[in-house]
């Protein structure tokens, strides 16, 4: 299974800088110098990385062979992705790869189901993008107060929200 760690944005500069969306919680080790990307759509790749630098909290990468703005410009919107087979495993039991938790089942603390997990997004705070029927996507802080049970397992992911949290229309 293909997992996204990123997606190339606008170029920065003329030089052949790209922007890069993070999905990843590890870029400084992801996105390191020497680093070998994958892409998707796979003729766009591999890339490797000359230089990464970050600038105002957005990630800037330098990468072999893109030289100019209007080559940068081509890769625009390419997907940067790992195998999950090669993700070391994770030996802390509260810590989880994204992939593992995007479509587990979430249920309230009263067994009630809430949807599916969809996303997890790293914006400084990890949230959990939670898929809903019929209804908007709700956005859950991943931290253990909110989220006290997660059975791989089961493909279960509990969520203990305090009042408005899971209901849009509560104002």
């Amino acid at each position: 299974m293909q997992l996204v760690v990123g997606r190339i944005g606008r170029p920065h500069g003329v030089r052949g800088e790209v922007t890069v969306e993070v999905r990843t919680d590890e870029p400084d080790l992801r996105f390191a110098p020497g680093a070998t990307l994958v892409t998707d759509p796979a003729s766009a790749g591999p890339l490797t990385v000359e230089r990464a630098r970050w600038h105002k909290g957005i990630l800037l990468l330098t990468l072999a062979g893109v030289e100019g703005r209007e080559a940068a410009e081509a890769l625009r919107d390419t997907l940067l992705v790992v195998d999950s087979a090669d993700l070391p495993p994770i030996e802390d039991p509260d810590e989880f790869h994204d992939h593992e938790l995007i479509g587990l089942t979430v249920v309230t603390t009263e067994g009630e189901r809430v949807g599916e997990v969809s996303d997890v997004l790293h914006h400084g705070q990890d949230l959990l993008v939670v898929a809903r029927p019929s209804r908007d996507e709700a956005y859950v802080p991943f931290v253990k107060a909110l989220v006290p049970e997660i059975d791989l397992g089961k493909g279960i992911l509990v969520v203990d929200a305090p009042p408005g949290l899971l209901d849009a229309e509560a104002e």
